[in-house]
């Protein structure tokens, strides 16, 4: 193309401060502050960062009718495709949905396991577990393989030698399948990708050769095209989702955040299924950080946090997911479990089901799912067992159940500031669930008698939610070696003329067992905010018996919700209840 020789503007030759931010695009004031903080005064890469996180400067321009036209373009792209490697066929080789992309990923994984072996440890009895090995791809790596760039020499001669650069890896062996020729942009291209903005400007031999080589497998071919005519139009061609997650790998491959974020915007779009969901948590580690791609793993850690909320509910079809699946579901607020206890043996259950061997299940355990089990909410019972599971390693364990024991005896008010400083992290061990069954306080004496003092808190929305006839359960305590719990009632006064608070005592256990226990009941009452005791009684406990009062207020529920009420304290309701075994 021949050089073209525009007039002078006459206004920039008669005044030199015009003429150089015309030049490079900054004042002389510009270029003297960045001179005086020790900054080049272009340095390329810095400036367009930005450019590139956004998707380049031209995101909106619309440069489809320059693509692959000699016309407008001013380098040769020569695509080499070479044959797929046996084991690293495409994954959506064949497939046209979603589900199909994931019977294929399955299979693989299959494969990779079916020589594993099993070295399941010794373990209680009662936490043995039976059934198939359900698939589980902790790490999987689904990155094609390395593209090489090599310089083509313009003499026409077809070898190629390997560019030494940061970008270029080295392809597997085999015969050219065939050649595909592109002429292109480097403005372009450069204006949405580093990676070829490194190319055609790192200064090396290759970045002032008009011919650059490229070579991939033929399972990238669709792929490539498509990402390429992104960049020149800013539209994808394709709808069906395995395809669009090529593209995605591809996008990321080549550094085309803009691509990037139209992948996961339109595969955002589409009907979430667990399938659907589970491919995009499991999608390479260098898609998965990408900021483009975060919108559309929070949906899906979102959508798999919603459908299994109860994880109770769907306990075989949860204990099959692979670990970025029950991540997701862990670390939900909004978990349906009877306490953390639950939860902490269904991670005992699925590891133990999904990583027979000891070693592996140990490093599972400490590195990825202790942090989602909330430590602090598990009873002291069920924490005196942590540390004698052989499943975690034994410091990760006293750890663990040390920061539990120090939450537990932290002021009221140290818990809530703990929970709001963690309420921002991913781990929120301090956060509270909405557990079925409500956390209590509990403090034991042995002498001069066995006796336990119980502390309920219950949020003024919970006791809402418990008109006309609902129940809300505490978790279990233990005294005398029984299960104790506390259950607070939305019910009918004795002669069943108006709604009232009801507090009860039950004990877990069934059976002939027979226990003595005098009780207490007592709450915080306005205006000195101290515990008034409310009732007394003494019972006679057989298992799956309770015992309590309907109306522990003596006032309806209208009066005991009232925004005057004396019992919600900060919008919250403070029980105690105090057991002593009667001899």
């Amino acid at each position: 193309m021949a050089d073209r020789s525009y007039p002078e503007d006459p206004e920039v030759a008669d005044r030199p401060g015009l003429e150089e931010k015309a030049r490079d695009g900054r004042t002389t004031k510009e270029r003297k502050r960045m001179k005086d903080s020790n900054s080049d005064l272009f340095d390329p890469v810095v400036a367009m960062e930005s450019e590139w996180s956004r998707g380049g400067s031209t995101s909106d321009a619309d440069f489809a009718f320059a693509f692959n036209d000699s016309n407008f373009s001013d380098r040769v792209l020569r695509i080499e495709i070479m044959p797929d490697p046996v084991d690293a066929r495409p994954d959506s080789d064949g497939c046209t949905t979603i589900a199909d992309w994931a019977r294929h990923r399955k299979r693989r994984r299959e494969d990779i396991k079916k020589d594993n072996g099993a070295d399941i440890a010794s373990v209680p009895d009662e936490q043995i577990l039976n059934g198939n090995q359900p698939d589980l791809d902790e790490c999987e790596n689904q990155d094609e393989d390395a593209v090489a760039m090599v310089e083509e020499p313009n003499s026409g001669d077809e070898a190629t030698n390997s560019i030494d650069s940061d970008w270029s890896m080295d392809c597997s062996a085999g015969a050219v399948v065939r050649v595909k020729t592109l002429h292109i942009s480097s403005p372009i291209l450069a204006a949405k990708s580093p990676f070829f903005y490194k190319l055609f400007s790192n200064g090396m031999r290759e970045s002032e050769q008009r011919h650059v080589t490229l070579r991939i497998n033929t399972s990238e071919e669709a792929a490539l095209m498509e990402l390429l005519n992104f960049m020149y139009s800013n539209t994808l061609t394709t709808t069906a989702a395995p395809a669009l997650l090529d593209v995605l790998m591809a996008a990321d491959k080549f550094e085309v955040a803009s691509c990037m974020r139209c992948c996961s915007r339109l595969l955002r779009n589409m009907p979430m299924t667990p399938d659907s969901a589970l491919l995009y948590l499991e999608l390479p580690s260098s898609v998965l950080m990408a900021d483009a791609v975060q919108p559309l793993t929070d949906a899906a850690k979102q959508y798999l946090a919603g459908r299994y909320k109860d994880i109770t509910k769907f306990q075989e079809e949860v204990l099959a997911l692979p670990l970025a699946g029950v991540e997701a579901i862990l670390s939900s607020d909004d978990l349906q479990v009877a306490s953390e206890d639950a939860v902490y043996d269904f991670v005992l259950k699925w590891s133990r089901q999904q990583y027979p061997k000891l070693e592996e299940r140990r490093e599972v355990l400490g590195s990825r799912l202790a942090r989602l089990i909330r430590f602090p909410y598990m009873t002291c019972r069920k924490l005196k067992k942590v540390l004698t599971c052989t499943d975690f390693d034994h410091d990760v364990a006293s750890k663990l159940v040390l920061e539990g024991l120090f939450f537990k005896a932290e002021a009221p008010h140290r818990q809530r500031a703990l929970a709001a400083e963690d309420s921002a992290s991913s781990n929120r061990r301090f956060v509270e669930r909405a557990y079925k069954y409500r956390p209590v306080k509990v403090v034991e004496f042995e002498l001069p008698r066995q006796q336990c003092v119980v502390y309920l808190d219950l949020k003024r929305e919970e006791c809402a939610n418990l008109f006309p006839s609902g129940r809300v359960y505490s978790q279990a305590f233990h005294l005398g070696g029984q299960g104790f719990f506390l259950s607070a009632h939305c019910n009918m006064d004795q002669q069943s003329s108006f709604h009232c608070f009801g507090l009860f005592l039950g004990m877990q256990e069934k059976g002939s067992v027979s226990f003595a226990v005098d009780y207490e009941f007592a709450a915080r009452s306005r205006p000195t905010e101290e515990f008034v005791s409310k009732y007394k009684g003494n019972y006679v406990f057989t298992g799956g018996k309770a015992v309590g009062y309907r109306n522990l207020f003596a006032i309806p529920w209208t009066s005991f919700m009232a925004e005057d009420s004396l019992y919600f304290i900060n919008g919250v309701l403070h029980l105690r209840a105090e057991l002593t075994i009667r001899h």
